[in-house]
């Protein structure tokens, strides 16, 4: 648009945006430090090419932070798809690229063995890893984390159903600073949140060894101060070597662990001097579920759980 001689308006919009173009770097890092990740994702960086390059500072790319869209969004069919995926596993390579070895926070979901692999290599400060839901994250990237990122101190396998005892091991074995372990598995008793959305595949691929996989826990992570186990196939056996073995404990959440009863867990933790919560199996069994067949040990729910939610 052309403006009238003599009012400067055109004047006044070049030095506007040549402000704007020109800011100094340290400018740009101090506007975009105090904007999340994911602001920063889908605005700044597609301004122009001196923004872009100042996203791409390894001052602000020392964590990866995508769990609070996760949180804050619906779950979707979408996420479960390799387009997906992909684009998660691009995301967190280009942070990883641009971190300069400092990134210490990971924080996502859907992402896969290719992106946890190259963290692995170019992360050795990494401290928090949070990876729920990750179909296609095995073993074997997280033989590689427990091999590289021995400063972990949190990680959170919730939902990994390729992920086996065998990572459990190792990363307790490599890891002496981990104090947070969350694996918790899906509601098995009640799929009906999680039907139509994620595949039912992988619904039934829910790991059957809490016993194993607690008996590791208890031999190979013994500074463990959180531990979070929701609705894992535990026996009371599994859980008293857990307290046994990891006497540290301040909290602990056994939500969903349907095969404990309250005696067992009062003498399970019993003996944890520093426990200051435990969450225990306190849900609401379905009628369908109650009167099958498969879950007719729930007949027995009173003795197992005296709490106002049960009303069958």
């Amino acid at each position: 648009m052309e403006c009238k001689e003599g009012t400067g308006e055109t004047d006044a919009e070049s030095v506007l945006i040549s402000d704007w173009a020109e800011l100094t770097h340290e400018c740009l890092l101090n506007i975009l430090s105090r904007l999340t990740f994911e602001h920063r994702w889908s605005g700044p960086m597609l301004v122009c090419k001196p923004w872009f390059n100042a996203c791409k500072d390894p001052s602000l790319n020392s964590v990866f932070d995508l769990e609070t869209r996760f949180d804050f969004s619906s779950e979707s069919t979408r996420w479960w798809t390799p387009e997906f995926e992909r684009r998660i596993d691009s995301m967190l390579r280009s942070v990883i690229t641009w971190s300069n070895c400092n990134l210490t926070q990971i924080l996502t979901r859907h992402c896969s063995d290719l992106s946890l692999n190259f963290a692995a290599q170019r992360c050795p400060n990494l401290q928090v890893l949070s990876i729920k839901s990750c179909p296609r994250v095995t073993d074997a990237s997280m033989a590689q984390i427990a091999y590289h990122c021995r400063n972990l101190k949190q990680l959170d396998i919730s939902y990994c159903y390729e992920i086996s005892h065998e990572s459990l091991s190792l990363i307790g074995r490599n890891c002496p600073n981990l104090k947070i372990l969350k694996r918790n598995l899906m509601n098995w008793l009640d799929p009906s949140q999680h039907v139509g959305i994620v595949p039912d595949e992988y619904l039934n691929a829910c790991p059957q060894d809490g016993d194993t996989e607690a008996a590791v826990i208890a031999k190979f992570m013994p500074q463990l101060e959180h531990l979070e186990i929701r609705f894992l196939k535990l026996s009371a056996k599994g859980l008293g070597s857990i307290c046994e073995g990891c006497s540290q404990l301040e909290h602990l959440d056994l939500s969903g662990c349907a095969n404990l009863t309250s005696r067992d867990i009062l003498n399970a933790t019993s003996n944890l001097k520093d426990l200051k919560e435990v969450k225990k199996p306190n849900f609401y069994i379905p009628r369908s579920v109650f009167h099958t067949e498969r879950y007719g040990h729930w007949r027995l729910y009173d003795e197992r759980f005296q709490t106002d939610v049960f009303r069958i």
